[in-house]
């Protein structure tokens, strides 16, 4: 038996392929380089759900449908919020996307995706005291969003944040979405195992403490000091190191390139470079063993915070875009996979197994 399953197949799939040893991702046979920054998440989310459903619009219609959905969301969630207004941000949007009717086809695919791109902003705005702002069908799936949280400029960045998420392999949360649906239960459902599973501080819930790291530092004046000392009481470096990649992470280097057009953080990412060298130097010096590189996280607190999401919602916004691999993984474990059901090995209690005569 391997501890967390390390290395063992699961699945086979024609969605992602995760090459940690080259430091590459694949994302149904396009490089990631080929699709972030190029192509929108809503052609991306198509790609994905691409032969998956028998009712998938073209991507055209597909864009529009989804405007549409998000729509849809609103209307059907605003009345809501107030009702989970105590909850924490993304145990909120939790609750209001399990409102969403648990069925298999397209349509219902297209709801849960735009559930949570509706919910986080309005949410937020609430806990704000300000009123959820409506969708809008004229614009396209990110640019909406950041008009919905009421800021201005960021989509491009938030677009490619969302196609970079979207899918990566078998990680804990898309394994718990196929887990879910090889039972045949509906989207929704497996949709609500992914967001239990991405919670977790050790999968989706380490962005936001990237940025209380870099505003310590930033306090402290000394980006070596800091860091040394983080290092001498054996705290982890957040925003660095992966189960996976033996490289740097490739999905930071397409961040990386979506934070140069916002002028406004220049100084911010600045600042988060050198953290980054400073860091990378001193993990291969006091660790020689073992490869730590940057990973995801390090720059989707910049984006996301540059985007104008507040840190607690950095979780929700992963979601957003999570939310489209969760769907594809799902549909193709409902259709070409079995129910899955591994063994256990028991360990019994010394003198408590009682072996009949």
């Amino acid at each position: 038996m391997k501890s967390g399953l390390e290395d063992v197949i699961a699945a086979e799939t024609v969605l992602s392929d995760v090459r940690g040893g080259e430091g590459k991702l694949i994302i149904r046979g396009h490089p990631l380089g080929d699709l972030a920054g190029r192509k929108s998440f809503e052609q991306v989310a198509h790609l994905l759900f691409t032969g998956f459903f028998d009712d998938l619009p073209d991507e055209a219609m597909f864009k529009r449908k989804l405007a549409e959905a998000r729509c849809e969301a609103f209307e059907a969630t605003r009345p809501l919020l107030a009702a989970v207004g105590h909850l924490p941000a993304y145990d909120a949007m939790r609750a209001l996307v399990a409102m969403t009717r648990d069925g298999t086809g397209s349509s219902d695919a297209l709801h849960l995706l735009a559930a949570p791109a509706v919910i986080l902003p309005a949410l937020i705005l609430q806990f704000r005291g300000q009123a959820p702002i409506a969708p809008s069908t004229g614009l396209g799936h990110a640019d909406d969003i950041v008009r919905m949280l009421g800021r201005q400029g960021g989509g491009r960045a938030l677009d490619t944040y969302l196609v970079v998420v979207a899918d990566h392999g078998l990680n804990a949360s898309t394994f718990a979405a196929r887990v879910v649906s090889s039972t045949q239960a509906g989207l929704t459902s497996a949709v609500l195992a992914g967001l239990g599973a991405l919670k977790g501080p050790l999968h989706g819930g380490a962005p936001g403490p990237v940025i209380d790291m870099l505003d310590a530092i930033e306090t402290d004046g000394n980006v070596a000091c800091w860091l040394e000392r983080a290092l001498d009481h054996g705290e982890r470096l957040m925003g660095f190191g992966h189960r996976v990649y033996r490289t740097r992470d490739p999905r930071a280097n397409a961040l990386k390139a979506a934070l140069r057009g916002f002028d406004q953080v220049d100084a911010r990412l600045r600042f988060a470079e050198q953290v980054e060298q400073v860091a990378l130097d001193l993990l291969r010096r006091r660790k020689p063993d073992r490869v730590i590189e940057t990973n995801v996280e390090f720059y989707t607190a910049l984006l996301l915070e540059a985007v104008g999401f507040p840190p607690d919602s950095f979780t929700g916004v992963f979601a957003m875009g999570r939310i489209a691999g969760w769907i594809a993984h799902a549909r193709e474990q409902a259709l070409t996979g079995r129910l899955i059901r591994p063994a256990s090995r028991y360990l019994a209690e010394k003198g408590k197994d009682v072996v009949a005569a």
